[in-house]
């Protein structure tokens, strides 16, 4: 396959990233984002929203037409088929994310642990499909989780339930190296990452003797998010595995100052955003240097950080498509990265939530509040879109 030699600089390409929306799908684009630039009416819909939905007003439609439609793939694994495919043509991977979240309940940890392995088959049969991924949350209780990490006593009860948590993170990654498809494990909040690391390396340990099946992810926001990757690194090095991960900036930071100024407890956080962009791309050179070692994913909506590694995929003389390397970024945002890399031919995967409407409220919630709240994220997006609607005017089209 032959690629476009777009410069790697020129990320503000809309007509790349825009290439295969309609002008009907860039004006929806552009009203949503307008809105999600606007905290207050951002608040505003999500109070409205949940009222609809306590008293049972039909709202589904309308919010399945907006939001859902911009960040979500369908309502279920079959559902995705035509974005996977859309994604396809373009050279863009698909990772399949079942964005159940926000109930805690061993029917619904259990019903979630079935899904995470029908979406680890579901890759082993779609080739643009390389990786799954779930959250720990997902199959495990956080109260719980958070107990276990401060190595407080558990109850026998607890303890029983906590060995039903272990059991589900055990089929998924038992099933993900039957099949020989890599599954991600999502950071979480700093808090129950203890209990999370401990198991993700003991199962990486077992399974990934021949290839990264197990996958982490470090958050660069927390300060010691790089010392963290490097030892386990290490211990990956003396254990003769393969290292899995992800590094992203990060989620969850104001609950995280919030909490530790609650609890009195030194904040995870990084002081400001440029230590947090320093480790990022320290992180990067970090990975680049051992690649031999290590297969990892570069999830990131920053354009520097994607220039980096680009760069200095280019500088090693590596194939851009090296099998252990990858970028990453969430559906429905940053399509000027993603698009631009995969015109190049670097591995680039989209996250692709799914679920039905009313499961995908919290995702959908969390995704119109950071870009609420982070600065300039959201105002990018927006310009990017007007940008290309008038550059189309300007064509005719």
């Amino acid at each position: 396959m032959r690629f476009e030699q777009t410069s790697l600089h020129d990320f503000h390409n809309t007509e790349i990233a825009f290439r295969d929306q309609s002008n009907y799908s860039l004006r929806q684009a552009y009203l949503l984002f307008k809105v999600m630039n606007n905290r207050s009416l951002v608040e505003l819909s999500k109070r409205l929203v949940n009222f609809a939905f306590a008293i049972r007003f039909p709202v589904k439609g309308m919010i399945k037409k907006t939001i859902y439609r911009h960040f979500v793939g369908g309502s279920s694994l079959e559902d995705c088929g035509n974005t996977i495919d859309r994604l396809a043509k373009r050279n863009v991977l698909s990772i399949m994310d079942y964005a159940q979240e926000g109930k805690e309940s061993d029917e619904v940890f259990d019903a979630t642990c079935r899904e995470v392995i029908r979406t680890v088959e579901f890759a082993k049969d779609h080739p643009s499909v390389p990786f799954s991924v779930f959250k720990i949350t997902g199959v495990g209780r956080l109260d719980l989780l958070g107990k276990v990490s401060a190595n407080e006593p558990l109850t026998d009860e607890e303890q029983a339930e906590f060995q039903r948590v272990v059991d589900r993170v055990e089929a998924i990654y038992k099933r993900g190296y039957e099949l020989g498809v890599p599954v991600m494990v999502d950071a979480e909040h700093s808090w129950i990452q203890p209990v999370l690391d401990d198991m993700v390396m003991k199962l990486m340990a077992r399974y990934n003797k021949e290839k990264a099946i197990v996958q982490n992810t470090y958050q660069l926001y927390r300060h010691d998010g790089f010392e963290r990757m490097k030892k386990h690194h290490e211990m990956a090095l003396q254990g003769g595995f393969r290292f899995g991960l992800k590094i992203v900036r990060g989620a969850y930071m104001e609950m995280e100052r919030e909490r530790a100024v609650e609890m009195n407890y030194p904040c995870p956080i990084q002081p400001d955003k440029a230590s947090t962009d320093r480790d990022f791309d320290a992180a990067i050179r970090y990975l680049l240097e051992h690649v031999d070692t290590i297969d990892f994913m570069v999830a990131t909506h920053n354009e520097e950080s994607s220039l980096l590694l680009a760069n200095l995929i280019d500088e090693k003389g590596l194939p851009r498509n090296h099998p252990a390397i990858f970028f990453a970024q969430l559906y429905g945002m940053s399509d000027n990265l993603t698009h631009v890399l995969a015109e190049q031919g670097y591995n680039v995967a989209k996250y692709v939530p799914y679920g039905k409407v009313r499961t995908m409220m919290p995702y959908l919630f969390r995704r119109a509040e950071e870009n609420s709240s982070v600065e300039g994220q959201t105002s990018r997006e927006l310009q990017f879109i007007q940008q290309e609607i008038k550059r189309r005017k300007s064509k005719g089209r």
